[in-house]
């Protein structure tokens, strides 16, 4: 599939995003490239947690990269899910400093199930290989968050 068929995909999860009130507060965005759907942290002084060293909030950086998983979750499911997955758990490996710039996300979804979605994600800065930030959570889908009533 090439980027100008996934367009439309795209401007819908952007959508989405956009309707996410935290998503929408830190400058959350998405976009296709080579590698497939990644996510932008846009930065922002708003940001940053450290003003000594600086560096981006870790709370930012959790958040950006739980809603990003959520997200592909979301695009893999080919936007058709009502609802947002939620989280079972999400545990985060701080590796460096986010410096005061852009910081991008990649995730994986490694099965999704009826039920349940494992993921893992990736932030970096700049370089692909300098990471900053790695992730892995379990998501409950949204129609087994809100099975139907008999």
């Amino acid at each position: 599939m090439n980027e100008h068929n996934l367009q439309p995909s795209l401007e819908a999860l952007r959508d989405r995003l956009r309707g996410w009130p935290y998503a929408r507060l830190i400058g959350m965005d998405a976009e296709v490239g080579n590698g497939g759907l990644g996510f932008r942290l846009t930065y922002r002084d708003e940001l940053i947690g450290n003003p000594a060293l600086p560096a981006i909030h870790g709370g930012v950086l959790g958040g950006f990269m739980e809603l990003a998983a959520q997200a592909q979750i979301l695009w893999e499911a080919g936007n058709e899910l009502e609802g947002l997955p939620r989280v079972v758990d999400f545990s985060i490996d701080y590796l460096r400093p986010g410096r005061p710039e852009d910081v991008m996300a990649d995730c994986r979804v490694w099965r999704q199930g009826q039920r349940v979605a494992n993921i893992a994600v990736v932030a970096w800065q700049g370089d692909p290989e300098r990471i900053i930030a790695t992730a892995r959570g379990h998501f409950l889908m949204p129609a087994a968050a809100h099975p139907p009533r008999s």
